[in-house]
């Protein structure tokens, strides 16, 4: 199954940049404008120049965000503000983070993985991606020739061997450890024993790997891998170069600190919305409450719980499941929708697609209620023309308020279970299903191809 190698990292050199948290980023696909800048402004080493690099007015083929990126980068190693390990290494990530009052320590290794086509099996997705995504960091792979930031992988490992085996070798080593700005702590330690790094490898053979995030630049790299083989006029099954592996972060999925938080829908530019009819409509299939709802967020919390609660969850523990939402679309007043049924399922969800994916409250949502009713369909969301995704709660209500957007319809978080079965199934959820908390960070391992 799954084919995983130790690498020789480039990691930060402390000694120059000094903080290690202020060159360090979340993954680029949720920086904003703004936050973009920030990163800019804080370190003149921040990874934001490699990764996620500006956009000027001023731009053409030979001067641009990517070109930028790859001089950059190559200034850093020659100037030694990144340090290449000296062997190959696998390197234990764990992060320490505080969700709904909990602590929690999630744990994971980074390495590189052997890229394999979806449908061998091997490599898993489960979200559908967007063209201009890949294309944007096709042309970063390109130019810099590296990962700058792992991908999210799940394994199913029920006995933990692997993650004794990394556990063992780790021990109380740190080479790292810093707390980033939303408060996280993050920690790594270099693995360099070869018996370890060969147990591990064994391990995983037995394994196949589910994408959690990073689709678009799994697929990218796999594309990355193509061109660079039709580059070099290479035929027949892929080789052992550095461009058939791609850099990964990997979390069993028996990890106590493995969580997902919901990612909610904003709504915009839905020609001739109308809340009344739209709740007329949406009682026909749904159970439709009313709930107080203050806009200034005072009392979300209360809204969101009785959708948890109607969904069968405990603020993010999910226990038998069921498909339910919230809505807002402005006033004092929320809804909480619930599907009436399982017969209501079967008239709603389309009939080619398994069992597992029409359950899915995300599949429910854009089927049922944003294609049907508010005429949201595949199209729409490749476009992103009419939906925004956000984590934020209070926030939200106040984009509604503002008129930026028409309405918003809150989440129940996807089931680790749900992403899995829908994987197997060799299915994808609609992009945003999850929302895997916290974000892996951008700057603490890259790697050469």
């Amino acid at each position: 199954m799954a084919t995983i190698v130790p690498i020789r990292g480039l990691r930060y050199n402390l000694d120059l940049v000094g903080d290690m948290s202020q060159v360090v980023t979340p993954p680029y696909d949720v920086i904003s404008p703004a936050a973009q800048q920030q990163y800019y402004d804080k370190n003149p080493y921040n990874i934001i120049r490699l990764e996620y690099g500006k956009i000027n007015a001023t731009d053409t083929d030979t001067d641009n965000r990517y070109t930028r990126a790859a001089k950059t980068f190559n200034e850093w190693i020659e100037k030694k503000v990144l340090l290449q390990e000296e062997k190959p290494a696998l390197y234990r990530y764990q992060q320490q983070y505080v969700v709904n009052g909990t602590e929690k320590t999630r744990t994971g290794f980074i390495c590189g993985v052997k890229i394999e086509p979806y449908e061998k099996g091997v490599v898993l997705p489960h979200e559908e991606t967007l063209p201009k995504h890949k294309a944007d960091r096709l042309a970063l792979m390109k130019a810099c020739k590296a990962n700058f930031s792992p991908i999210f992988g799940l394994y199913a490992d029920h006995s933990l061997t692997i993650d004794k085996i990394i556990e063992e070798a780790a021990g109380n080593d740190l080479d790292l450890e810093f707390t980033d700005e939303e408060g996280i702590t993050h920690r790594l330690t270099v693995i360099k024993d070869e018996e370890a790094i060969k147990k591990v490898q064994e391990a995983m053979e037995k394994q196949r790997i589910f994408i959690a995030d990073g689709h678009h630049r799994y697929e990218t790299s796999l594309n990355y891998r193509n061109y660079r083989r039709e580059e070099e006029g290479l035929t027949g099954e892929p080789g052992d170069q550095a461009y058939d592996y791609v850099m990964m972060t990997l979390v069993n999925l028996y990890d106590p600190g493995l969580i997902i938080l919901p990612t909610h829908r904003l709504v915009k530019n839905v020609a001739n919305f109308n809340l009344s009819r739209l709740l007329e409509q949406l009682k026909e299939e749904f159970v439709v409450d009313p709930v107080p709802v203050n806009p200034d967020g005072s009392n979300i919390a209360e809204f969101l719980d009785q959708v948890y609660r109607k969904g069968g969850f405990d603020r993010g523990m999910g226990i038998n499941h069921r498909r339910a939402f919230g809505l807002y679309a402005g006033g004092n007043t929320g809804y909480v929708v619930t599907l009436e049924s399982e017969a209501a399922m079967d008239r709603l969800m389309p009939r080619e697609k398994s069992l597992a994916w029409q359950g899915l409250d995300v599949s429910v949502l854009h089927t049922a209620i944003l294609e049907r009713l508010l005429g949201i369909g595949s199209e729409q969301r490749a476009k992103e023309s009419n939906l925004t995704y956000t984590q934020e709660e209070a926030g939200a209500l106040k984009l509604v308020d503002s008129g930026q957007y028409q309405c918003v319809f809150f989440m129940n978080p996807t089931l680790v279970e749900e992403v899995t079965a829908v994987a197997v199934g060799g299915e994808k959820m609609p992009q945003k299903s999850t929302y895997f908390y916290p974000k892996l960070n951008t700057g603490l391992v890259i790697r050469k191809l």
